[in-house]
């Protein structure tokens, strides 16, 4: 079980949250410009990498907020507290 700091409602399980993906992910400024594989590249794939990244998380069974977290993704640690994003 892994424990997401909320900064509105402190430290909950997991199971209340949804993954919201990379930060670094930026959308594409013209998404009627891309073809269906590129468009469903950027819906469907992201990079990945192994180690310490910014993700999004979405409080989901409690207040409802989106925030930030830096998180180990191969030992599941989270390095930095939940931010308002």
């Amino acid at each position: 079980m892994m424990l997401i700091p909320c900064p509105y409602c402190g430290s909950r399980n997991e199971n209340e949250f949804a993954w919201g993906g990379e930060v670094c992910r930026v959308r594409p400024e013209s998404p009627g410009s891309l073809s269906d594989i590129e468009w469903a590249d950027y819906l469907y794939n992201s990079d990945n990498k192994k180690g310490v990244v910014k993700e999004y998380w979405w409080h989901v069974k409690g207040c409802k907020q989106w925030f930030e977290i830096e998180r180990d993704n191969s030992t599941h640690a989270i390095m930095s507290p939940g931010q308002d994003s």
